[in-house]
């Protein structure tokens, strides 16, 4: 396992990360828990959760399993999306990420996290107020780090901008949409961080499962893939992202790989990515996005996988989360 430094920061992260969104969902806890155990064996030491992932059941599978474990992993988590009905159970507020923090360092079963991100942008909450109360959790010894997450590139240097003025930590890093299904992010954001020294770390890498190769082999839905247990996520099947998977897979088969581990290979190339994070509802699955720390693109074939991803650098972002 390589490891990166996480945007200008000293911290290092391996360059492949483990998201757990399934993780008391369509994981449960003793499969997890072999998931985490797997990662933490073969070199990964950067762990994502958030405290809204399975309804908080994340972060307490997280937290048990890594029972004397704590000390080899970078944990990060989140807040900011909608957690309840109440006025102040979103956002990025001091009385929410106070409130919140707590929250996750009790199901983590931990005194502070490596990452605390903010889940999306908050235009209701002035970002003096959260970076504000976000220094105070970095000099209280709780938080290491700072991140953001589903923000635009204007938002965050002008979060960027404050915490210069006003002397607060800055954000080491930031989590976007990013795959060869979605480019969206080299236009300002990949740019703008690459300036700033700001990490990135993509999520939905294989967007959502596309990029395996699993759909529009004219056997309908798989059974058990995201597709299957989500309905909603049907609204990503479109057919321009199909055979952009499709593709995918035919340039895999033709170098010996699988369709995911190239399409992870390419991401973890790209100028200013950090660390990827995918997911895993098996350590086997695990173990098979793990051989694209194998692949060495060579030019020709990173050229034509740029090629073939080109249309999904000026279309719509494949994800992204924000408040209302």
């Amino acid at each position: 396992m390589l490891y990166r430094r996480l945007g200008n920061s000293g911290l290092q992260v391996s360059q492949l990360g483990l998201g757990t969104n399934a993780f008391g969902k369509r994981a449960d806890q003793e499969t997890s828990a072999r998931i985490l155990h797997y990662a933490l064996d073969h070199g990964i030491n950067f762990i994502d959760t958030a405290n809204i992932y399975a309804n908080t059941e994340s972060e307490s599978i997280i937290g048990q399993a890594l029972a004397g474990k704590r000390h080899n992993v970078v944990l990060a988590t989140k807040a900011g999306l909608v957690r309840g009905n109440g006025p102040n159970e979103r956002g990025s507020s001091r009385l929410h990420l106070q409130q919140e923090l707590e929250n996750s360092l009790r199901r983590l079963q931990t005194d502070y996290v490596d990452l605390y991100q903010i889940h999306t942008f908050d235009p209701n909450t002035p970002l003096d107020e959260t970076l504000r109360t976000l220094d105070d959790m970095v000099a209280s010894g709780k938080v290491r780090y700072i991140g953001a997450s589903n923000y635009a590139a204007w938002e965050i240097m002008k979060a960027i901008g404050i915490s210069e003025l006003k002397g607060y930590v800055r954000y080491a890093s930031t989590q976007t949409s990013y795959s060869l299904a979605d480019r969206t992010p080299e236009l300002e954001l990949v740019p703008m961080c690459l300036d700033q020294g700001v990490g990135i770390i993509p999520y939905f890498p294989l967007a959502g499962g596309i990029l395996t190769g699993k759909y529009g082999g004219g056997e309908g839905v798989p059974s058990g893939s995201r597709a299957d247990t989500d309905p909603n996520f049907n609204r990503f099947l479109e057919e321009k992202n199909i055979r952009l998977g499709q593709e995918v897979a035919r340039l895999a088969a033709e170098n010996g790989w699988t369709p995911s581990a190239l399409s992870l290979a390419w991401l973890m190339n790209r100028p200013a990515v950090s660390t990827v994070i995918v997911g895993a509802t098996s350590p086997e699955q695990l173990e098979s996005n793990m051989k694209c720390l194998d692949i060495r693109l060579d030019t020709e074939l990173g050229t034509r996988l740029d090629e073939i991803s080109d249309p999904f650098v000026y279309g719509k972002p494949f994800a992204s989360y924000r408040l209302s």
